[in-house]
C-alpha cells in the first residue's frame, strides 16, 4: 500500500479514519518537529483486538478485562496506529495535537504533544515488531517528511526517550537500525 498525505485535510488518504475526540488545537505558531514512536497492546500482550481503537475513542469497557479498570476515564489518542499486519488507522489529523506523550520533554522543550506527531505500533517492549509494521512506518515517515522535513534523524524518538522516567515503549524489541535502514538514514 502506498501511503499518501492529503495536505489540505491533514489525513493519510489510504489509512482507515477513526476520529478520536482526544485531541485539541496546537498552540499558535507551533512547528511540527518531532515524531514519537510508541508501542501498545490491550490487554497487554494481546494483539488483534479492537481495544486500542476503543481506548482512543473513549469506548473501552473498563469491565471487559481486569487491566482496563486502571484505564477508566483516561483520555488518550495518537495520530496513527499501525497494527501487526501493517494496516494503518488514523485517529487525529496531523495539524491537531493528539494526546499521546503525556509529561514529556525533548531538546529542552516540554509538552511534546504540542510539537509532535505520535505513531503507535501494536506491540510490546519484549516481542519483536513485524516486518510489515516497519515497512508501513517507514512509508508513513517518508510521506510526513515531505510536509515536515525536520521529522528525520534525531527528531524521530521513542516514547522512552521523551518520558524516560515513566515510559519504556517501544522497548528493546523495537529495531531502530531496521527503521533507519528503510528510511535510508543508516
Amino acid at each position: 500500500m502506498k501511503v499518501k498525505l492529503d495536505a489540505n485535510a491533514q489525513w493519510l488518504e489510504n489509512a482507515r479514519r477513526v476520529p478520536s475526540p482526544n485531541h485539541d488545537d496546537r498552540p499558535d505558531g507551533t512547528d511540527i518537529s518531532l515524531l514519537v514512536i510508541h508501542g501498545i497492546s490491550l490487554p497487554p500482550g494481546d494483539f488483534g483486538s479492537p481495544c486500542i481503537e476503543q481506548l482512543f475513542c473513549n469506548t473501552l469497557d473498563p469491565g471487559a478485562h481486569p487491566y482496563f479498570e486502571q484505564l477508566r476515564g483516561l483520555k488518550v489518542s495518537a495520530h496513527l496506529l499501525i497494527d501487526r499486519t501493517g494496516d494503518i488507522m488514523q485517529f487525529v489529523p496531523f495539524h491537531k495535537r493528539a494526546w499521546h506523550a503525556g509529561r514529556s520533554a525533548f531538546n529542552g522543550r516540554e509538552n511534546c504533544n504540542d510539537f509532535s506527531i505520535g505513531i503507535e505500533l501494536e506491540g510490546t517492549d519484549d516481542v519483536d515488531y513485524e516486518t510489515v509494521q516497519y515497512e508501513a512506518l517507514a512509508q508513513v515517515i517518508t510521506e510526513l517528511q515531505q510536509a515536515w522535513p525536520s521529522l528525520a534523524g534525531a527528531n524521530i524518538r521513542g516514547h522512552c526517550h521523551i518520558a524516560p522516567e515513566r515510559k519504556t515503549d517501544p522497548g528493546p524489541a523495537f529495531d531502530w537500525s531496521s527503521l533507519y535502514s528503510l528510511l535510508g538514514e543508516a
